[in-house]
């Protein structure tokens, strides 16, 4: 069964593209993060931090909270660690994040 995957961020009920392996609604993937246990809400804003283009992390999280979970979130960006070490650190350096 293939799923339509959206761009459309703002729309509940659109599948976001960054889900193409576990496909979930908007509102499902903002209810899970709500809700599901710390371990589980680490991985899945791990897969937005991973897949999703950086402007559309935004939609779903905060620099702040993303600064604050960073060891827990790490493990799970994969390639793209390395690029949000860069840019938390330099808006730390900034002074746009506490240290």
């Amino acid at each position: 069964m293939s799923v339509a995957l959206s761009t459309n961020l703002l729309d509940p009920e659109a599948v976001p593209y960054f889900l193409w392996d576990e496909p979930m609604t908007v509102a499902a993937l903002r209810e899970r993060l709500r809700t599901a246990s710390r371990p589980e809400a680490a991985r899945l804003l791990g897969k937005i931090l991973r897949e999703a283009r950086d402007t559309d992390v935004w939609l779903f999280t905060t620099p702040a909270e993303v600064a604050l979970r960073w060891d827990e979130l790490s493990r799970h960006l994969g390639r793209r660690r390395l690029f949000w070490e860069f840019l938390l650190a330099k808006w730390r350096e900034d002074g746009l994040l506490g240290h």
